[in-house]
């Protein structure tokens, strides 16, 4: 049976998962090992900064909707990925899918800028530069980190069913994350990595692999599609079920 290293947080990782077609589920060994974990900071947001605002909300991903404080009413939210829309309208805000990517987002929202101002709640970690970029376009844009992402070595269990396997498919959604891959190497199974995106793929080139793969979307569905392929592939060469 095929590895299938999940370096998400677990839930996270877990959904990803669980959205995989039962043909391929059947053919791998699923080992999660997360690389990176999400935590809060403090002191939150100011909710009288936010009264007095009554302004409108970016989120680049559900990690943001996450930390957030609940919305005031009629409080809207930019949103990059479908996911994340889900997750904002889920917790209160009245979510608007800006497309897939930050490029998508900054491009929508300099075409139609929203009256009043924006903040974009974000990670430490965060890529796009999305508040200089609309400021720069003239749209009223701030920022405010509210959360962390850490950084994770192997678990000892997660190290040891990496190593027993001969082939090993592993999806990678973030540069910090292929990065820190990349620094725990080396790795005994033959690796199969499917970048989310170039810039996630460029950490990884100096990596020994027996493939490298990059989605045509940074999209979850265009990930399934490309780990289901690699399944299937893999598993008519190492004899697994698919096979039969």
């Amino acid at each position: 049976m095929v590895g299938l290293l999940m370096t998400r947080p677990r839930v996270v990782a877990e959904r990803f998962v669980e959205d995989l077609p039962t043909s391929t589920q059947a053919t791998v060994q699923v080992i999660y090992a997360p690389l990176i974990k999400t935590i809060p900071l403090n002191p939150r947001p100011d909710a009288s900064e936010w009264e007095l605002s009554s302004g409108d909300v970016i989120f680049s991903s559900a990690n943001g909707v996450r930390y957030a404080t609940a919305p005031f009413a009629g409080q809207s939210a930019y949103c990059v990925g479908q996911r994340t829309t889900q997750a904002a309208t889920a917790k209160g805000w009245r979510a608007i899918c800006c497309g897939q990517d930050a490029d998508a987002l900054v491009q929508n929202l300099t075409e139609a800028p929203p009256t009043g101002l924006l903040t974009h709640l974000r990670g430490v970690h965060s890529r796009g530069d999305i508040a200089e970029r609309l400021r720069l376009a003239g749209v009223n844009c701030r920022e405010q980190v509210i959360y962390d992402q850490v950084l994770l070595p192997y678990e000892d269990e997660a190290r040891i069913a990496m190593d027993a396997q001969a082939s090993l498919i592993v999806p990678l959604f973030s540069p910090r994350t292929a990065q820190q891959f990349v620094k725990l190497a080396p790795y005994r199974a033959g690796l199969h990595l499917i970048a989310f995106s170039k810039a996630v793929a460029e950490p990884l080139k100096g990596l020994k692999w027996k493939g490298l793969q990059i989605c045509k979307s940074p999209t979850a569905a265009a990930m399934r599609t490309l780990v289901r392929d690699a399944a299937a592939g893999l598993a008519r060469v190492e004899g697994g079920p698919s096979a039969q």
